[in-house]
């Protein structure tokens, strides 16, 4: 499996050249590919990209604004995506995937895990498998619900890099909503047997401030952990087998 990240930049306005497209992730398979998430930052770029199929975690702009225009390939997403803002565009092959339920897309397997990240966009991360390489990719989350399941047996965790240590998460009613810092994905992937990390989605912490020196401490922290950990710029390349 191939995995190329076009974006790694969150919902924020710094971007840099290393961090300059909203996050989104290609995964290649044997000559075929699938595009997962599709920002505003893509809006009128999909004619050069070409992609054949798309894949959305959430509704949020930054996910899936780029599809405003429509899609030139189908487009799958969880039925909370379609009853959100990308319901109203002008998608004509939309397909729905189901949590837990394993699909294959251009022989690239994608199996939804919801996740909390926000009430009015709720989201998934994929479990996406491909020959015998299976990794998790979410970019935007507080927890995952069914941990041990998503994450059994995966090469590779690819995460929300929204904040290093500090939580960014609050309260709505019953609901948890925003963004667990990279520490704690990373004693996730500690106590979840994942030994290598990749972090996306970057926030203001990576993008406007000193990329290098939070690169060391995130560094220090999966050290801590036992987890080999990377954060990720656009045009970064990683083959998992």
């Amino acid at each position: 499996m191939k995995l190329t990240f076009l974006g790694t930049r969150g919902y924020i306005e710094p971007r840099t050249r290393r961090h300059r497209m909203h996050a989104a992730l290609r995964v290649g398979y044997r000559g075929r590919w699938v595009m997962v998430d599709c920002g505003e930052d893509w809006r009128g770029r999909l004619d050069a990209l070409r992609p054949r199929a798309i894949v959305l975690t959430h509704a949020h702009p930054d996910h899936a604004g780029g599809l405003k225009d429509g899609a030139p390939c189908p487009v799958y997403a969880p039925a909370a995506v379609w009853q959100g803002e990308p319901g109203r565009y002008s998608i004509e092959a939309r397909r729905e995937l189901r949590p837990h339920e394993p699909a294959g897309i251009r022989g690239i397997t994608f199996e939804a895990f919801p996740v909390e990240h926000s009430t009015r966009a709720p989201a998934v991360g994929y479990r996406i498998t491909a020959g015998r390489a299976a990794v998790f990719y979410a970019p935007d989350l507080v927890y995952i619900r069914e941990r041990r399941e998503a994450l059994q047996g995966v090469r590779l965790y690819i995460g929300d890099g929204a904040t290093v240590e500090r939580p960014l998460v609050r309260r709505r009613g019953d609901a948890l909503i925003g963004h667990t810092p990279i520490r704690t994905q990373l004693t996730w992937c500690r106590k979840e047997g994942v030994r290598r990390a990749i972090i996306t989605h970057c926030g203001k912490q990576i993008v406007g401030g000193d990329e290098k020196a939070v690169a060391a401490r995130v560094r220090e922290l999966a050290e801590e952990r036992g987890v080999e950990v990377e954060i990720a710029y656009d045009g970064l390349e990683v083959v998992v087998r």
